[in-house]
């Protein structure tokens, strides 16, 4: 059995994407009743869509599943490692030589933290987001980008 490539992991939709009802203690903790478990392909195409000097947070990709499911969130645990699988799989359509992968590097974690976990880690995307204009600052361990707000 051959291991799966990151692209073959984007396209995998399984049974995906699905709504869930939540149940009394996701909905005190979500604040809705609905939640969608989106398919891996249906993140990619979001963070596709966030053109250069311009960024995008995890918990703006939910709330645009959540709006093209009408549910009330998007799965936080899913949309995170769905963009995890869309960043290496663009970094390995990059080692084939295609030149329009998906722009990983502008998707920051909620509170605009630098995803380390993705492809080149912090540096390579630190690289990036600069050559796009963007400022990143160090505060502790962790890295984000200055004012991200204002690129969203």
């Amino acid at each position: 059995m051959t291991k799966k490539s990151w692209v073959e992991k984007l396209h995998d939709s399984k049974d995906l994407p699905k709504v869930v009802k939540l149940n009394k203690n996701g909905r005190q903790h979500w604040h809705g009743e609905t939640m969608t478990v989106p398919a891996p392909i249906e993140v990619d195409e979001i963070m596709r869509q966030v053109p250069e000097g311009k960024l995008i947070t995890t918990y703006q990709i939910r709330e645009k599943i959540a709006e093209k499911h009408k549910t009330d969130i998007g799965c936080p645990l899913t949309c995170g490692i769905f963009a995890w699988i869309a960043a290496n799989a663009a970094e390995e359509d990059r080692d084939k030589g295609r030149k329009d992968i998906t722009s990983y590097w502008r998707t920051l974690k909620s509170d605009g933290e630098v995803n380390p976990k993705f492809p080149g880690g912090i540096k390579i995307q630190k690289m990036l987001l600069e050559k796009e204009g963007h400022k990143i600052i160090q505060k502790g361990k962790k890295y984000y980008v200055a004012d991200y707000e204002k690129s969203l």
